[in-house]
């Protein structure tokens, strides 16, 4: 009898252990179960990209040129809806998109993609998408050859660099600067913004010449000439004399003066037409 008691009891107290360690397992499971579902996170939204100055570049450090002389800048290009600007290494766009303000077909070259991104987002913004474009490219290996206006804030070393290129554009092109300068070629024109500025305040411009260096002859005259960017010097040999002329370029408009006085006129790739003391002379390019 004894024995069968002990049984029972160990038998009830198995069941007590079972179900409660039962519950144990399932209660944290139905706790869980009936807990609502955690509110979905909330979408992250990125900041516009925002350079800051000094940022380096591929070929430059950012810094931005001011309005002011920006439009400063434009003035002295004479910029109108008859031009294609190029700006070189153009940062947030507003050499590009000032110029397109006024109705140019204009292109920034820039390095950086985010850059590019927050240019085209500036056009959009001013409305003036269409014509201001950008691209992402080295500006050293960019096409110019189109350009009628070079709007830039480069280092003398970049635009020692790209001189060449500049001075192979169609004559009277123009090409303005922020305060750096071409090496070895006189600018045309200078000009500072006035009031509160104190840093980069002075735009630069250039009128690329006609290319006249070598030999013109016509009508029993004639004419020689070495050229070094705008400025040019030689000899005018006409009615059995010679004297010396030296001239300078604005675009295709040629001025020389002589002894006897001063002769104007224009040129092109293959002919020079000039007025002044005697006869007016026509001339054609000679040789190579």
């Amino acid at each position: 009898m004894r024995s069968t008691v002990l049984a029972s009891a160990i038998c009830v107290a198995a069941t007590y252990l079972l179900v409660t360690h039962t519950l144990q397992i399932q209660l944290p499971i139905t706790l869980q179960a009936q807990q609502p579902p955690p509110a979905p996170a909330a979408p992250q939204t990125s900041k516009p990209y925002q350079p800051e100055v000094g940022q380096p570049g591929k070929d430059v450090v950012w810094v931005p040129t001011p309005p002011e002389l920006v439009e400063k800048m434009l003035d002295m290009a004479a910029v109108t809806k008859a031009d294609f600007v190029i700006d070189l290494g153009s940062g947030d766009g507003r050499n590009v998109i000032a110029a397109a303000r006024r109705g140019a077909r204009s292109l920034g070259v820039e390095f950086n993609p985010d850059m590019v991104e927050l240019s085209e987002r500036l056009a959009r913004e001013a409305g003036v998408a269409e014509r201001a474009k950008f691209v992402r490219a080295d500006m050293f290996a960019a096409d110019i050859s189109q350009a009628t206006v070079m709007a830039l804030f480069l280092l003398p070393a970049n635009m020692l660099k790209l001189r060449e290129k500049f001075f192979a554009l169609a004559p009277g092109s123009r090409i303005v600067s922020n305060t750096f300068q071409i090496e070895g070629w006189e600018p045309d024109r200078r000009e500072s913004v006035g009031g509160d500025c104190t840093a980069w305040c002075e735009a630069i411009l250039w009128v690329v010449p006609a290319k006249v260096a070598g030999r013109w002859q016509g009508g029993g005259a004639e004419l020689t000439l070495t050229q070094d960017f705008q400025k040019v010097s030689g000899t005018l040999a006409r009615g059995g004399r010679t004297v010396n002329v030296t001239g300078r370029l604005a675009g295709r408009t040629l001025t020389l003066k002589a002894p006897d006085g001063e002769l104007e006129g224009t040129a092109t790739d293959t002919a020079i037409e000039l007025k002044g003391p005697g006869a007016p002379l026509k001339l054609a390019r000679q040789g190579a």
